[in-house]
């Protein structure tokens, strides 16, 4: 089942956090830590109670939650410069537990992203991922994703 994060998910939303940061850091340790969290338990909070940021659970039978689903609502206006007027929904963050993989819920999870943009009559659903992350790069070109544009770098250190 996936429903809206509560507050009593935060000690679990934070572990997930973790494992996605440990990735990270797998892939460009010269960016990411090795441990800590995108969040206090205070800014978790606040994200889960942000209307404009939904935070949503995926709860096995028992209770479990083995994933999650960060969004952004995103909006362009007409007074927005050159872009023409358009909404966006943001996967900010997609997770299912190590533990849970394999078993389609990072698609249930992207599915109710989809469902959800439409339901918000988003013109397109976006996400960032990582150019090392070949893993996640492959999971969401399967689920019909495209590059939308990319951006470079040069280290300079």
């Amino acid at each position: 089942m996936i429903r809206l994060a509560k507050k009593e998910d935060i000690p679990r939303l934070q572990e997930l956090l973790e494992q996605i940061l440990i990735v990270h850091h797998q892939a460009r340790p010269d960016i990411f830590k090795a441990e800590g969290s995108k969040f206090t338990d205070k800014e978790l909070e606040a994200v889960i109670g942000d209307t404009n940021k939904p935070v949503f659970v995926y709860e096995d039978e028992n209770g479990m939650i083995l994933g999650h689903l960060f969004l952004m609502i995103k909006e362009v206006s007409e007074n927005d410069g050159p872009q023409k007027p358009v909404k966006t929904l943001f996967i900010d963050d997609l997770c299912v537990d190590e533990k849970a993989r394999g078993q389609k819920l990072g698609e249930k999870l992207y599915q109710f992203a989809l469902d959800y943009a439409k339901q918000l009559g988003c013109y397109n659903l976006t996400l960032h991922v990582w150019d090392d992350n070949k893993g996640a790069l492959r999971f969401y070109e399967r689920l019909g994703m495209k590059p939308r544009y990319t951006e470079m770098e040069t280290i300079l250190k």
